[in-house]
């Protein structure tokens, strides 16, 4: 089993290689920094965001951790969000190819 990988700077923070693939969470959960930045940035409070997700609520220290993480770190959630665009992308490419080559009813 890997061992988390805790970040020097940001005490709640982790990396495991092969959960969820290898970003940056905060300890104990599957909660990305990134998902708690994208929270932030649609207007939820970081008193909202300690209940936002559904695993075990989190504490104002690992939402703060997870947002000054963030703040250091912008290049990541900019990297998800290019990588998650390419994907839907594809995804649409996919979809449209297959309605197209499907026989008509």
């Amino acid at each position: 089993m890997a061992t988390a990988a805790k970040t020097v700077d940001y005490p709640h923070i982790v990396r495991t290689p092969g959960v969820r693939g290898g970003k940056a969470r905060i300890d104990g959960t599957r909660i990305c920094v990134v998902d708690v930045a994208i929270a932030y940035q649609q207007a939820h409070k970081p008193e909202e965001i300690q209940t936002y997700f559904s695993s075990r609520p989190l504490t104002l220290a690992e939402v703060m951790s997870a947002l000054a993480y963030h703040y250091d770190h912008p290049e990541e959630l900019e990297e998800y969000l290019l990588r998650e665009a390419e994907a839907e992308k594809e995804y649409e490419a996919h979809r449209a190819e297959y309605l197209r080559q499907r026989p008509s009813e």
